[in-house]
């Protein structure tokens, strides 16, 4: 009986025929409560851009828009892509995309001696040099169409420049909740040419073996 309504006797029996709406009410609204509590989770969790400390900046894709940043070999973390991440709750995973790096000849191309094969190792590294993930892309390289983009800022045709990003595999690695910041990092570079007997392969530290591009954190804030 609602407060302050007037009484007229005594409360009806209610049956369980008139108490079904009622049921229906309440677990439609503790349905709804639900979804919105699970929108907002995922909303929660969708990837954004990360802050990134790249030590060697390739330059903006022309095409794309695309920040390129080189991966150097070497041994120890803070020589890689530094990504710090934000204050969280619970594992944080981030994405990005490898590229191998090509410099590019129109001389090359026409007299068909451009062919590459690349095959290039990185690694994804805590602050204490833990390794976390490794990842490798390999793609071949033929014509002008199989790089990615052109970057923007050198001095060829264009205003390009004669390393390009070709080829790309979509990383994706999970961070434990205690990390404050990863590296990627690069191991090892192997190119396969048409007139090597055998691969040519690269691990001497600070050498450019890769690009990253387009790196991604996805978490829960704290």
């Amino acid at each position: 009986m609602f407060r302050g309504a007037p009484r007229r006797g005594p409360d009806p029996i209610v049956s369980m025929n008139s108490a079904a709406p009622i049921l229906v009410i309440v677990a439609v609204s503790a349905l709804s409560l639900t979804v919105d509590g699970q929108a907002r989770r995922r909303s929660a969790q969708e990837p954004v851009p990360a802050e990134v400390e790249c030590p060697s900046t390739l330059g903006a894709g022309v095409a794309t828009g695309l920040s390129f940043c080189d991966v150097l070999t070497g041994r120890d973390q803070a020589g890689g892509v530094i990504v710090p991440l934000p204050p969280h709750r619970g594992p944080v995973t981030l994405t990005f995309d490898l590229h191998n790096r090509h410099t590019y000849s129109e001389d090359l191309v026409k007299s068909g001696g451009a062919y590459r094969r690349y095959t290039a190792t990185v690694g994804v590294l805590t602050a204490d040099n833990t390794l976390l993930d490794r990842a490798v892309i390999q793609s071949e390289f033929r014509t002008a169409a199989d790089l990615v983009d052109r970057v923007g800022g050198g001095a060829g045709p264009g205003g390009v420049k004669g390393v390009a990003p070709t080829g790309t595999v979509s990383i994706t690695v999970v961070i434990p909740a205690e990390e404050e910041q990863v590296s990627i990092l690069g191991e090892k570079l192997s190119v396969i040419r048409p007139d090597a007997t055998a691969p040519d392969s690269f691990t001497t530290p600070g050498r450019p073996i890769a690009i990253v591009s387009n790196i991604q954190l996805a978490y829960r804030s704290r």
